[in-house]
């Protein structure tokens, strides 16, 4: 398939830059793949289409406050973007400007409370820091960086969590899940008491999310690798919920992707973890999901690829004409699709 069959136009207009108050009263496009049709709710309303004994299948990542400014021994400035834990000290990373960052410069954040030496380039240009600090790197981490915001979205984010799912507990992640921050608390209250379980998988969005697919041919595209886990707990309760006639609603691509990285051909979840590579694209069979929740995607991205092999490509361009026509909200911060 090519890559301009997923392409579509979009106003800047309508990329939202601020996310709605409160999370749950984003619009949600909901889309039939039987008969094609489409119906305009709210978020709050998914639970009408959820039924007792059905499973909602979230993605727990946390986002790291990943974005971390720094200066050379010359008093240059530098923006560095952590992508990879690669073990206690040592992590990949995006440096700006990247000339300015050779194998065995230094860096230095905070004044002092922390301090990374360049020690190699590796693939893609990301650099290998190995940083050096007192105490916690992950309480240091909090106190220095920011959030590593999309670079569609120029607006500054007043709340930091607002870019967090409310049930994020793993941190991890170059990017939230979008999908799942237009849950609250008080949603998944209601969800939960209609006799929904709540599974969870881990999946760590890495920076692969926003880059471009280059290729023309979309077969040839490869995929950064992410780390994924499903436990024996989340396994059994999928695969009960699947015995059972019940029906698995994935939130977001991040935990389709996990969902389907795990599941044998006749769609049984086993435990595991590992890191994943998983490009889903039209022609693609489903395994293990049987409704989908997500945002609306960038044009010629692999997201668009994946949720048009949920539904048909002609099902997705029809949608997402659909919406900007309405005037929906785009990308991170805007509104969602129940693709059913």
């Amino acid at each position: 398939m090519k890559l301009e069959e997923f392409v579509y136009e979009l106003p800047e207009r309508l990329i939202a830059q601020t996310p709605v108050e409160p999370r749950d009263a984003s619009r949600l496009l909901v889309l039939n793949r039987q008969d094609g049709s489409l119906n305009h709710r709210y978020f709050y309303d998914v639970i009408d289409y959820l039924e007792p004994g059905d499973v909602l299948v979230v993605n727990r990542t946390k986002v790291l406050p990943a974005r971390l400014w720094g200066r050379r021994p010359t008093g240059g400035l530098v923006e560095v973007l952590l992508v990879q834990q690669v073990d206690l000290q040592h992590w990949k990373a995006l440096v700006k400007p990247g000339k300015k960052a050779r194998p065995g410069d230094r860096l230095d954040f905070g004044e002092g409370l922390l301090a990374a030496e360049v020690e190699a380039v590796v693939e893609e240009g990301l650099r290998l820091l190995r940083f050096e600090y007192q105490g916690n790197f992950m309480e240091i981490l909090d106190q220095l960086g920011t959030m590593p915001l999309p670079p569609y979205i120029h607006e500054q984010l007043e709340d930091q969590n607002r870019y967090q799912c409310v049930y994020a507990k793993d941190p991890g992640s170059a990017a939230a899940p979008t999908a799942g921050l237009h849950f609250t608390e008080q949603l998944l209250e209601r969800i939960e008491a209609k006799g929904v379980r709540l599974a969870e998988v881990l999946l760590n969005v890495g920076l692969g999310t926003f880059r471009p697919v280059k290729v023309e041919n979309i077969e040839e595209h490869q995929m950064h690798a992410e780390f994924y886990q499903v436990t024996p707990e989340t396994a059994e309760l999928i695969n009960s919920c699947r015995a059972n006639g019940g029906r698995i609603f994935s939130v977001g691509t991040t935990s389709t992707r996990t969902l389907e990285t795990v599941s044998t051909e006749d769609g049984l979840v086993q435990p595991g973890s590992g890191w994943t590579r998983k490009f889903i694209y039209p022609g693609y069979h489903y395994k293990a999901v049987d409704a989908l929740i997500t945002n609306f995607h960038l044009p010629g991205s692999t997201l668009m690829m994946l949720v048009s092999a949920f539904a048909t490509r002609e099902q997705i361009m029809q949608a997402y004409q659909t919406a900007v026509a309405e005037e929906y909200r785009f990308f991170s911060f805007g509104d969602a699709m129940l693709i059913l």
